[in-house]
């Protein structure tokens, strides 16, 4: 049985002395949690009264190497010391970039830095745009790759709602999610349907200039959602057929989060271009283009000045981002999120056979999903008073996971051990059981 804990005094008030001026609409496990966190290790949190968490969330995969590794905190004092901000070129970010590009899937060496996500895919947007000539942009349902403006039309939710209008030419498609196919067919019986559909929608409601089909190897707001084997080559195809870019957003999948380096590895595609971010700067704001030669000598992209940002690569930045990928490399963190990642699947797979209200476990190294149902047949989701109250009990005995919605996202820190996954995973456990217990599930 875990160790229960509450809301601290201190965590109170400082919480309430920022809800004084923080605007509405801050990340929903902060806000639901109301903690405030004084400091961090590895995978551990540690709130301003001492309560200790298993980190389940990781910043939404920003945390790649943990909180406050060693080598990391050292980097960025050592730059801090030297030079913080500016766009000029420095020894850090030439070994960055280096590094980072003998690790890039083949022939895509080309590197443009940025600082956040949306902000690198409109980027990614635009030189697609460049390259082909063509303007328009076909997204899937379940995708997300931002909340600017230039993005939000292809996100493939209710999300949206009420912040239109959105950009034109931009259009959306059935994803590969199985547990809940928008097709209502089976896999493998189905042909990958929802692929063939692409074309369906290009030519019924496009103008047939299709510039690029953007797509997240593995979505990750929509709940971890893993694509059957052969989904990606056959969007792949399709872009193709389009004279168009194919896209791969690894926000959420790259940086060995799936296991391999790239989450489209697993179906052995090279996209024309590649959105990196999250765990590329193990926590500082960091993100990037990745494209060919040939594909980023497209004009006006190329120009100066043009795809550039005035706080993308700045030397902090580019600090971070090196010392995160020399610790990836050096601790083999890729080789730990597959072999940790298998072992907490098969982990969720008895919970599944445990517990009546989980419906489905996926997901691929550290990028797990659980969907919770009121009924395995009807897949109904389970209710969100249900579900907050699951978040608040995970809380209660340690673990800080995204387990306030009916789909539960887990993606630790790549450090993570195995005894500590498996202790967070203990901990969900006795929450789910103690949960559906209390409100007749059980």
């Amino acid at each position: 049985m875990s160790k229960r804990r509450e809301v601290g005094p201190r965590s109170r008030e400082i919480v309430g002395r920022e809800q004084k001026h923080l605007a509405p609409g801050s990340q929903s496990f902060s806000l639901y949690a109301g903690l405030a966190m004084a400091r961090g290790q590895g995978s551990t949190l540690i709130d301003e009264d001492g309560n200790e968490y298993i980190d389940f969330i990781a910043g939404i995969g920003v945390g790649s190497v943990g909180h406050c590794h060693p080598h990391y905190v050292e980097a960025l004092k050592r730059q801090a010391e030297r030079l913080t901000f500016g766009s000029f070129t420095t020894e850090t970010r030439a070994r960055f970039l280096d590094l980072l590009a003998t690790l890039t899937p083949d022939g895509l060496t080309r590197i443009q830095l940025f600082s956040g996500g949306a902000e690198a895919v409109e980027a990614a947007l635009r030189l697609a745009r460049a390259k082909t000539g063509k303007h328009e942009i076909v997204g899937f349902w379940g995708g997300f790759h931002g909340k600017t403006g230039g993005v939000l039309g292809l996100l493939g939710s209710d999300f949206k709602h009420h912040l239109g209008p959105f950009m034109p030419g931009q259009h959306s498609t059935p994803y590969a999610d199985c547990y809940r196919c928008p097709l209502r067919l089976t896999y493998p019986d189905c042909g990958i349907a929802c692929a063939d559909y692409v074309r369906d929608v290009i030519r019924h409601q496009t103008a047939g200039e299709i510039a690029a089909i953007i797509v997240e190897p593995i979505q990750g707001t929509a709940g971890n959602i893993v694509p059957p084997p052969g989904f990606l080559p056959a969007i792949q195809a399709i872009a193709r057929e389009q004279g168009a870019m194919l896209i791969a957003d690894e926000m959420i999948t790259g940086f060995g989060r799936t296991g391999r380096m790239w989450g489209a590895e697993h179906d052995g595609v090279i996209p024309d271009i590649m959105t990196v971010g999250k765990g590329i700067g193990g926590g500082f704001p960091l993100s990037g283009v990745v494209s060919s030669d040939v594909v980023t000598a497209a004009k006006p992209w190329s120009n100066p000045s043009f795809s550039s940002s005035s706080y993308g690569g700045n030397p902090l930045a580019a600090a971070a981002g090196l010392a995160a990928l020399e610790i990836v490399l050096k601790e083999d963190l890729v080789k730990n999120a597959e072999r940790v990642g298998a072992v907490m699947l098969t982990r969720l797979e008895a919970m599944k056979e445990k517990h009546r209200v989980v419906g489905e476990v996926r997901g691929k190294g550290l990028l797990l999903g659980i969907e919770l149902v009121k009924d395995r047949r009807s897949k109904e989701p389970l209710g969100r008073e249900v579900t907050r109250a699951l978040y608040q009990e995970c809380l209660r005995r340690g673990l800080v996971a995204m387990s306030y919605a009916p789909t539960i996202r887990i993606n630790p820190p790549l450090v993570i051990r195995e005894d500590e996954a498996l202790a967070g995973l203990a901990i969900l456990d006795e929450a789910v059981g103690a949960i559906t217990r209390e409100h007749g599930l059980g």
